[in-house]
């Protein structure tokens, strides 16, 4: 896989663990008091709440370490400056000048053969008419 792909995967993982982080966080945060003239709300301590403690702790180091490995991803690419991108474009583009005359040329070649095979399928169904008995 090339680089480019590994870095929209890597992004897409990325995208996937905040969601989930700040999903669940969402879901699991305890009851906040939102003003003096509301009751205090009703709270029930139990084993998930350490559970609950522990998961922001998990997903936001899934989070780092997902963008560590983003970071080297990064790091990774190729550096060249403009003038050996230009370069770089200009070569390719000259290849794929060359590839489309080829196709191009063998598309032709192609038109050709099944003209030739129309014709001659053409000449046998005469050929196969002509032959056949009037009744």
């Amino acid at each position: 896989m090339d680089i480019i792909s590994q870095l929209q995967e890597q992004v897409n993982a990325m995208a996937l663990l905040a969601l989930n982080t700040f999903g669940t966080l969402q879901r699991d945060a305890p009851p906040v008091r939102l003003s003096p003239n509301y009751p205090e709300p009703a709270t029930n301590p139990s084993e998930e709440t350490l559970d609950i403690a522990e998961q922001p702790k998990t997903m936001s180091a899934a989070l780092v370490q997902a963008a560590k490995k983003f970071d080297a991803l990064v790091a990774a690419l190729p550096l060249s400056g403009e003038e050996a991108q230009l370069k770089r474009i200009a070569e390719l583009q000259a290849e794929n000048e060359a590839v489309g005359l080829e196709l191009q040329k063998q598309l032709e070649s192609a038109e050709q053969e099944l003209k030739q095979v129309q014709e001659l399928f053409n000449q046998a169904a005469d050929n196969c008419l002509n032959l056949k008995k009037p009744d």
